[in-house]
């Protein structure tokens, strides 16, 4: 089976309303609990801030810089990331991550794209390694959102 490396894409049913969901994926407090160690950004179209994963004062420790594309509450929420420190992020030297919320019943099916693996220009060899690379990291982290998104909203 040939992959194009384009995009990815998973759709999840998560038992929590799509104002939940939406807090669980674009504020730093909510980020933290199921996917980066540390989250510094703010939930509005053009503001830039970063996340880190593992301990950034050790080597293993990496921070990314994120930029926020759309926020639309409860609906939508969007970012770049994986682009160098210093630059702007754009279609050219970034990932774009979607999130799209939609009312199900009485929770909310998420649609999630990460898209512009072939803009960025890598190498056939970089390309396909970043690209398994972020499908198991997705394919690990999407299930800790869906979890965290519907204890949130059993306790509420």
């Amino acid at each position: 089976m040939r992959t194009e490396y384009g995009s990815i894409e998973r759709e999840i049913h998560i038992e929590a309303t799509p104002e939940v969901v939406y807090k669980v994926i674009s504020t730093p407090e909510h980020l933290r609990e199921w996917w980066p160690d540390e989250a510094v950004l703010e939930p509005v179209p053009g503001a830039t801030g970063h996340i880190v994963f593992g301990d950034k004062t050790s080597p293993e420790g990496v921070e990314v810089p994120v930029t926020v594309v759309e926020a639309d509450p409860p609906r939508r929420f969007a970012f770049r990331w994986v682009y160098d420190e210093g630059e702007t992020a754009t279609p050219a030297n970034s990932l774009l991550v979607t999130f799209d919320l939609l009312p199900s019943g009485t929770g909310t099916l998420l649609r999630f794209t990460e898209t512009g693996f072939r803009e960025k220009g890598w190498e056939a060899a970089v390309l396909e390694e970043q690209y398994r690379d972020h499908v198991t990291g997705w394919d690990h982290f999407l299930p800790r959102l869906v979890a965290y998104s519907a204890r949130l909203a059993s306790t509420r």
